[in-house]
């Protein structure tokens, strides 16, 4: 009886994964020009729009730099995790929950000046970004619960909560009825980096993670204790590595570095907590750590990539007309293209007789 057998080929070169890269966002457009064709737009209008007439103007620049900064954070937290197969699907929810604690000191501390303010609501979001999710390694490493249906599940709880706060504790008292907060005040937000756009300075924390990141996959002795941890707990227990230990710190990176992408959002754009915080960051932003490889640099790129295709899905949206459902149709299309390209060019696929080597 024959087998099919997919294996690691032999003697990658580096280019490797840039040539994934390259070739997933090649099919990428071409199967978006045969969408906008199927909408009766012009292929090369529509895709002009989506991944060109956004770099062709500082407000549009200063939009992909203002969906960058989460998506780079988040998917950063994440690759940490993924990197020893801890999978952390609810950065949504975490990112909910950082948003929350952050408002919570904005609106506790209205019109103060004090310059603590806006580090103290940092710290709060990424502590109960990690809190979130240690209900996640708790339960994983007590009960053997799935983190991946716990942390999905964490996610609709959080969003609930938003829900109930906004509809009560946390809503302006003056605000007619609409399910938001107070205004924050320019010391519970972060200052422009872009003068005559959005962008703020909280892609700088995006930018300092990534720094860490690349020096904690590459240098530290504690990220190769986490991956034998996460892959071989049984390799792990003999190597006097704890895989529980492994789990927790996995979730709790991940979880810290989404609710500071929460901080970033109220604090940010919105200068409110809003039932629409986020346009689903928490999910792109798990096509970004798998776009960048799971390595610090190429996330970086990938999460540059993916804020284009956000906000030249919104270009397209005036400019030719096609809905807004493209965005995530493309991303979509991104995710599957990548790993296609990296099956086919880093993996070698062939059949095998059974018990054959």
């Amino acid at each position: 009886m024959r087998k099919l057998v997919i294996e690691p080929r032999e003697n990658q070169s580096l280019i490797v994964p840039v040539q994934v890269a390259a070739l997933a966002l090649v099919l990428t457009a071409l199967c978006g020009a045969i969408l906008f064709a199927i909408y009766g737009v012009n292929p090369l209008n529509g895709l002009k729009a989506v991944f060109v007439e956004p770099l062709q103007s500082t407000y549009g620049i200063g939009e992909v730099l203002l969906k960058m900064a989460p998506l780079l954070l988040i998917a950063q937290g994440l690759a940490i995790g993924f990197r020893a197969h801890v999978w952390n699907i609810g950065a949504e929810g975490q990112l909910i929950l950082g948003a929350i604690a952050a408002s919570v000191l904005a609106i506790q501390f209205d019109g103060s000046t004090s310059p603590l303010l806006l580090p103290a609501m940092i710290l709060a979001g990424m502590v109960a970004g990690m809190a979130w999710a240690a209900i996640a390694a708790f339960l994983r490493t007590q009960f053997n619960a799935n983190e991946i249906l716990v942390t999905f599940m964490l996610t609709n709880v959080a969003l609930q909560l938003l829900y109930y706060l906004l509809a009560g504790p946390l809503k302006d008292p003056m605000g007619f009825s609409f399910p938001q907060s107070i205004s924050f005040g320019s010391s519970a937000k972060f200052p422009i980096i872009l003068e005559g756009t959005r962008a703020n300075a909280s892609l700088f924390i995006g930018l300092v993670v990534t720094v860490i990141a690349a020096i904690f996959v590459r240098f530290s002795f504690a990220n190769y204790k986490l991956s034998v941890g996460g892959l071989a707990p049984g390799a792990a227990f003999y190597a006097g590595f704890s895989s529980k230990r492994a789990i927790w710190l996995a979730l709790l990176v991940s979880g810290g570095a989404a609710g500071l992408a929460g901080v970033g959002e109220v604090a940010g754009p919105l200068g409110q907590l809003q039932r629409n915080i986020s346009p689903g960051y928490g999910y792109s932003g798990i096509i970004v750590a798998v776009l960048g490889g799971l390595n610090p640099i190429g996330i970086l790129f990938a999460s540059a990539i993916m804020a284009l295709v956000y906000v030249g899905g919104d270009f397209a949206l005036l400019s030719v007309g096609v809905p807004d459902a493209v965005t995530e149709i493309l991303q979509g299309i991104l995710l599957i293209s990548y790993l296609a390209c990296s099956l086919l060019l880093t993996m070698r696929v062939r059949w095998t007789k059974e018990g054959a080597t």
